[in-house]
């Protein structure tokens, strides 16, 4: 079961990252030109959101079912002086949970905005430092 969910956190991360990019990139630019908020820029934000928190029950499943997790009660291994195991199982985890939070944030927040112009802000921040997260604790050695 590890192997099959490692495969599916692993392959839909790239999804999750290109949606996420374009949401970011699609927020910027329409808050720099001074677009109007409509209904495509509402799906890409949604998907956006929707991709990233499946990815992060895929997580969730994965942390649980890994063989590093039995790691916490090894009394040979101590977790946080190791830096790969810190990654995998704290750092990575982490991380990744908080930036989901910024992204579910700006969307929560961008809802209550009445002027598209702020919409576009909150989203091009949340969803910005969301992206930035992910992008800090990606394992890149194991990942490509």
């Amino acid at each position: 079961m590890h192997e099959a969910v490692l495969f599916l956190h692993s392959y839909w991360a790239y999804l999750v990252l290109l949606i996420l990019i374009i949401a970011t990139i699609n927020a910027i630019a329409k808050f720099s030109n001074k677009k109007e908020f409509n209904a495509k820029d509402l799906r890409i934000s949604l998907f956006a959101l929707i991709v990233s928190h499946i990815q992060l029950l895929i997580g969730i499943v994965l942390y649980f079912v890994s063989p590093r997790f039995s790691l916490w009660t090894d009394p040979n291994v101590n977790v946080m002086k190791d830096s790969l195991t810190r990654l995998y199982l704290v750092e990575h985890p982490f991380t990744n949970i908080l930036a989901i939070v910024f992204i579910t944030m700006g969307w929560s927040k961008h809802k209550k905005k009445v002027n598209s112009t702020q919409k576009f802000k909150v989203i091009s921040i949340f969803y910005g430092l969301g992206l930035i997260l992910l992008l800090s604790r990606i394992p890149w050695d194991s990942w490509i």
